[in-house]
Formats: structure tokens, sequence, C-alpha cells
């Protein structure tokens, strides 16, 4: 279950009906007066039937107040990335900072190239994407890189700009949603784009979660959060859609919130009477269903789950065992000790042999780790909470969907799960870089990074075994005897994996405090 903590915002997606074209105009209109906040419109320049995208959208902007407006999804072969980056700027400067840009890589490819727009392979058509977004900053001057201030410049294979002025420059900055449905795309989103643009028609509900996890990873790769990529959803009536009443939909809607993460929802409908609904009965439920859930999320967080208190230096260096008594299949908790190796000829490293600017690599990786000690200690809690009645199985769900870890920096289908990917990356990075450069930098520690690579092994062993108990908790409906017993393998999958993992982490903090201390990371 994922909530991003996005707000709840609703749109409409009208036709653009050549045939008929002051009525997508009239849609927008009736969105502005129901409280509706974005009307988009799909972009496909090569059918006969549709009005020109920004066209439609201006005359949209000129008759309303309040809606923002955006293509759902801009047709790029047939949108050159500096034109369109100069339209958006228009219409967001003509409408007092309305206009986003929904962006996709084209699809109808004998209808684009009869246009006489590019026939691109799947691969070509992403790197062209990720070309043409550095040019849309770059028009807009909202570049990162500040070399690039008042120009633009991109020499990408399939965009070639040099020597082009920036601007002008949109009266806010616009976001960028990118329609994604594979993998690369889904990783490019995660990587540049604000926003992610799936329609449900396309990618039902329960292929969400998947996905979403694909973005989540590459946004955290990226040096960004997850929750910095907003999630938006066509969704449509009827058949594979929402269905009953506006109280149904708003129920059907705060789920895909609450447990996918979708905070806005673009309609498709030409029905005005469907657009006053869809603003002025299901708006209102929804917001009010995903803000008491929210509410009743962080209240069960702050007063019903106290955080078991991190163990002191003291009490971790009491419970310490010697090194012979610790090995990679079986590490007692507070393991380590303290002939492990952290320094030349083995002798143990002190503070008072570095420099403040040496001691921050080893004091970093204490840090990361009692990251991962406090939320393990949490899970600890939560368990023992629903074990003494204090929490029901329900209750237990809730807590866990909110604690921090999961909110700021994997946001899956469950916590351990996250909490997993947390440890494994944190592992990974060891194994592939910091690892490798202490080797060459110091040969002597090899026995020991042998030693925590071995445990790494190990510990993820524990941590898809955790992963697998919690699923089958959160599964149980209720707290009988099928939920006691689920209860139970979660507690002790959670208990063998505290036993190795803190061991293994004050083992680690111990024999590799000196020559972090010399060489550093990296």
């Amino acid at each position: 279950m994922t909530d991003y903590g996005h707000d709840v915002r609703l749109g409409i997606f009208p036709s653009p009906d050549a045939r008929d074209p002051h009525r997508a105009v009239e849609l927008a209109v009736v969105a502005d007066a129901s409280g509706i906040d974005l009307v988009s419109v799909q972009d496909h320049p090569y059918n006969k039937d549709h009005l020109d995208t920004w066209t439609l959208l201006t005359w949209m902007a000129a008759r309303t107040t309040s809606v923002r407006l955006s293509p759902n999804v801009a047709n790029l072969p047939l949108r050159p990335p500096v034109v369109l980056a100069r339209s958006v700027a228009t219409l967001d400067l003509l409408s007092g900072g309305r206009a986003e840009l929904g962006l996709g890589t084209g699809g109808f490819w004998d209808a684009i190239a009869a246009a006489g727009g590019p026939r691109r392979t799947p691969g070509e058509a992403v790197d062209a994407l990720v070309e043409a977004i550095d040019v849309l900053r770059q028009v807009w001057g909202s570049s990162p890189d500040p070399s690039r201030a008042g120009s633009v410049r991109v020499e990408g294979e399939h965009y070639r700009v040099k020597g082009l002025r920036a601007g002008p420059a949109p009266a806010h900055d616009p976001q960028i949603w990118i329609g994604a449905y594979k993998p690369r795309m889904l990783r490019v989103t995660g990587r540049l784009a604000d926003g992610w643009l799936p329609s449900m028609g396309y990618l039902s509900p329960d292929k969400l979660p998947d996905a979403n996890a694909i973005i989540d990873g590459a946004a955290v790769k990226a040096g960004r959060r997850p929750e910095d990529v907003l999630r938006l959803y066509n969704v449509h009536a009827g058949r594979g859609g929402l269905t009953g009443s506006p109280a149904d939909w708003a129920e059907q809607l705060a789920g895909l919130t609450l447990e996918h993460g979708m905070s806005t929802f673009i309609l498709a409908t030409d029905d005005p009477d469907a657009v006053r609904r869809f603003g002025l009965e299901v708006g209102p439920a929804l917001r009010e269903l995903v803000e008491q859930e929210r509410s009743r999320a962080a209240e069960l967080t702050s007063e019903q789950v106290t955080l078991a208190e991190v163990p002191s230096e003291d009490e971790m260096a009491s419970e310490q065992v010697t090194p012979e008594q610790v090995t990679a299949d079986q590490v007692r908790d507070g393991g380590g000790g303290a002939a492990a190796y952290s320094g030349r000829g083995g002798q143990q490293a002190t503070e008072g042999e570095f420099t403040e600017q040496q001691l921050a690599a080893p004091r970093h990786l204490v840090e990361v780790h009692d990251h991962l000690r406090a939320e393990l200690a949490q899970l600890r809690q939560v368990v023992e909470q629903v074990r003494e009645g204090h929490l029901s199985v329900g209750q237990a769900r809730s807590v866990i969907n909110t604690m921090s870890m999961r909110q700021n920096n994997w946001t899956l289908g469950a916590f351990c799960e996250s909490y997993c990917r947390i440890v494994t990356g944190h592992h990974t990075l060891e194994d592939r870089s910091v690892f490798p450069h202490l080797r060459r930098a110091e040969p002597e520690v090899g026995p020991v990074l042998d030693r925590l690579q071995e445990e790494h092994e190990v510990i993820h062993e524990l941590l898809d075994a955790v992963d697998r108990a919690l699923v089958g908790l959160v599964s149980v409906e209720g707290y009988g005897a099928e939920g006691r017993d689920a209860l139970e393998d979660l507690s002790g999958s959670i208990e063998e994996l505290a036993d190795n993992l803190l061991a293994h982490l004050s083992y680690e903090e111990e024999a590799l405090f000196g020559p972090l201390a010399r060489h550093g990371f990296y």
C-alpha cells in the first residue's frame, strides 16, 4: 500500500471533436464552475476529426479562470520541442500560470509518418523524449545547469539546438507529466518527470504497484524522493472503470489514493452532468475520505505506537561477543567484537587518531545504520502491540503503511519490501563501490570485507522471509486463529532478522572504523 501524501485533485478529459467544436470549451467552463482542477485534451494532430490541441486549450483558457490546462499527452514527434516549449510558455503567460505539459513519445507511427513526422523505434522514441525534456526546460530557463542560463544547447541524436536564446519564461514552472507504461519509460519518469500520467484503460489498478516501484527506485537513484513525482490517472466510468453512485466513485478513488498513491484523477467524459457530479459530489466525498484515513493513520502512529529506544553505544558494547562466536551463518545480537579489524596490523582504532574531516565517513555509516535500527525497532514494537491487544491487525497494517522509511524512501506494496530494498540498496552500494575501494586502498581489510559480504547474503535471505511473513499477516481478515498464526510467523522472522542484522551493523561499524576514517567511502 502506498500514499505519497499528495493533494487530491480532479480533472476531465473531453473529446476535441471537430464536428462540435464548442462542446469541449463549454465542458471546460462547466468544470471551472464545478471545482474541477484540471482540463486536459488528447493530442493527435494527424486525426482529421480532432481540433488542434493547442488552439483548443487557448480558447479554454480564455473562457475559464481557475482550471489548469494540459495536453493529455502532447504528441512529441509532431511537436518540435522548441515550438512546444514556447507554446506552453505562451499559454502559461496568457492564463496566469495555469499551463502544464503532459508528454508522450508518440505511438501511432504510420499516422505520424503520414503527417510528415519521424518513424522511431521504441528505443529511439524514449531517447528523443529525454532529449526533448532537456530542450523544454532550457527554453523555459529552468535547466538545473546554471552555465546554460540564457541559451539553449542540446546536441542529441534526435534534437540539436545550438545558439538559441531561451525564452519566453513561463509564468510558473510548468510540470512535465509523462505518459509511461514500459519499464524504461517508467525509469525516465522517476528520474526526470514531475508527474506520471497513465490511463486506466491501458494500465489497470492491479498493475500500479509494480509501475510505482520502478518509478520510485529510479527517483531515489537519481537523488530524488518518490513523492517528487505526482501520480495522475486517466479514469473512465463503466466496464473496467468506476461504477455505482458518486459515493461509490469516491470510495473507489480513495482506495487508489491510499493504496496506490494516485492523487489526480482525470475523467474521460463529454457529459456536462457527469462533470458537475464529479466536481460537486465525488470530489468533496473523496477528499473527506482520504483526509479521514490520513488523519487516522497519523493518530495511530503518534499516539498508539511508541518507538522502542535504539540501544546506546554502552548498551551495545555490553552485549557484544567475541568474533569467534559470530559467523555469517549465526550472528548473535550485538555481535562484532573488540578484536575485529579496524586498523593497520589489526589494532583497534579510536576517534582521537583522526581529524574531524576523517571521522565524517565512519560517523555517516553509523547514522545510516541507526536509521535501519530505529525502523526495525518500530516494526518489532508494532508486532508486540498487536500481541498485547493494544493494536488490531488492521491497525497494525495502517501503522506499518505510515512508517517514515516507507513514506520517504521506498513506497512499495509492503513495509518489509521497502525495508528490504533500503537494506539491500545500502549493502549493494557497499558491495559494488565502498568495499572494492577499501580493498584497493588497504588490502589487509580483505578478510573483514569477505565476511561482511557473506553476512549480506544471510541478511537478504532473512529479509525475504520477513517480507513473506508480513504479506501473510496483511492478507488475513480479522484476528482469529489464522491471524494469530500469521502474527507468530512474522514475529519469529523479525526476531531472527534482528539478531543477525543488529550484530552485523555493530561489527561493521567497529571493523571498518579505521579504514573508513583513513580512506573514506570513495
